[in-house]
């Protein structure tokens, strides 16, 4: 049973920052370090200063760059650089983007509060590992600055498009906020406030269960908090602010809900050839080298064909994605064999049948010997959304380092539908099965947690 409420979200005054364009920023754990520099020098109302409370370095910031944090927050809000909303609010989120595919799409989907569950109640599902390394630099920002600053990508089931419909009949004509982030994709948010309405979204939202897209570890954190909330105050109730998370519902069914793949780069230790590479992976997959061209040319032509075969499996059971060894310039597209299945047959179906499985378990565990652990700690996979530019760095990486042999993978992404059956089975994917496209921008609604302000939930 997931309890949803409106709020009063906290946003940017143009009046006083200029444009929401300069002062809006992707999510704090995809922003490099040499980008904070430049967002920063880009507004001097960048939300990077509120969000990224790292040292130069990467390592957590001592106590003072928290409560620095905490002490701007409260500075801009008393300057009116940010203002909270009279009255609460749900707010209708649209993102107008140009997919890889070169398709033109619109996801929608409305922000609110959201009551918290732990994991074990099944009401607020999972997918992810939780590193709980993360979750401390969270945990310390969330309570000193009283905050929700970004909010938690979340999945639910609508096959009517009930809820969007009733939110779009009633949300305000104009944008109370509206940017174009560095892919050129188009952000806009509308108020709702028909009483009548969000009460029936509040009933609708009863019966539905969430899946965590994106936003595991402050989901994590909120969690935590919430635990020290309650040890601190002997009145906690289910109403308070604590209690609650913001938070980005999608439904699943959404036409403009693009899930794209993560390519992995391999930097396998020591020398091997493709050749040797083939001769161990021919036991569990069926091997077809493309040829007769450039580089580029190879790898368009493996997209391709991993297209067609992703189009073909409602009806027909393969798995089919590719490799390229950038040394050699050789590129093959592989077919999962049975016997690959064989292979990780201790494993939950939901698992055996993603490719990022298939290739962690079957490719690098078992033809590459080499095991998660190692991977991990020696930082040998590198993760990349952009095929042109994993290429790059592969080809980039072959001339300058000889020490070990890259290995660059090309994926298929995950379907939604197995993110809601892996989260239904209470599993877990590999790190970086999923990429939802496009990224929720920090910055353009924040939720600030008053202590004693109840939220308007039902039950």
């Amino acid at each position: 049973m997931a309890f949803i409420a409106p709020f009063k979200g906290v946003s940017f005054n143009v009046e006083k920052v200029g444009s929401l364009d300069d002062v809006v920023t992707p999510p704090y754990d995809v922003i490099s370090e040499n980008a904070v520099a430049s967002y920063t020098v880009k507004n001097p109302y960048s939300m990077i200063r509120l969000d990224i409370t790292k040292n130069p370095g990467g390592e957590v910031g001592d106590d003072a760059r928290y409560q620095n944090v905490a002490d701007l927050f409260q500075e801009w809000l008393a300057q009116d650089v940010l203002k909270r909303e009279t009255q609460s609010c749900l707010y209708l989120y649209t993102v107008q983007y140009k997919h890889p595919s070169g398709k033109m799409l619109t996801r929608k989907g409305v922000i609110a509060q959201v009551g918290l569950a732990e994991f074990s109640e099944r009401v607020v599902k999972p997918h992810e590992e939780i590193f709980e390394s993360v979750i401390s630099d969270r945990l310390r920002l969330l309570d000193v600055t009283k905050a929700q600053f970004s909010q938690i990508f979340s999945l639910y089931s609508d096959e009517e498009n009930t809820i969007l419909t009733l939110l779009e009949g009633v949300k305000e004509k104009d944008p109370m906020g509206r940017i174009t982030d560095g892919d050129g994709c188009i952000h806009s948010l509308y108020r709702v406030t028909d009483g009548a309405v969000i009460t029936q979204v509040q009933e609708l939202f009863m019966d539905k269960a969430l899946y965590i897209a994106d936003g595991h570890h402050r989901y994590t954190t909120a969690l935590a908090y919430r635990r020290m909330q309650k040890e601190r105050n002997k009145d906690f109730s289910d109403k308070d602010p604590a209690n609650h998370i913001m938070m980005y519902l999608c439904p699943m069914e959404e036409p403009g809900l693009s899930v794209l793949p993560t390519h992995r780069l391999l930097h396998w230790p020591g020398t091997i050839s493709m050749d040797e590479i083939c001769t161990r992976l021919k036991p569990w997959l069926a091997l077809e080298e493309i040829t007769g061209g450039t580089r580029e040319v190879l790898l368009c032509e493996v997209l391709a064909r991993m297209e067609e075969e992703e189009a073909k499996e409602a009806t027909v059971s393969s798995k089919t994605f590719g490799v390229y060894h950038p040394c050699e310039d050789r590129c093959f597209l592989l077919t999962v064999k049975k016997e690959a299945y064989e292979l990780i047959s201790d494993k939950p179906k939901q698992l055996q049948e993603l490719d990022v499985v298939i290739l962690s378990d079957v490719i690098i565990k078992g033809a590459l010997e080499l095991d998660h652990k190692r991977c991990e700690t020696g930082n040998l996979i590198h993760y990349f959304s952009d095929p042109d530019e994993a290429m790059d760095v592969a080809v980039k990486a072959c001339l300058n380092d000889e020490s070990n042999t890259k290995l660059l993978f090309v994926m298929n992404p995950t379907r939604v539908k197995q993110v809601q059956q892996v989260a239904d089975g209470n599993l877990i994917m590999p790190h970086k099965s999923t990429y939802f496209y496009p990224k929720i921008m920090t910055g353009l609604l924040f939720n600030q947690l008053i202590e004693g302000e109840d939220v308007q939930r039902l039950g």
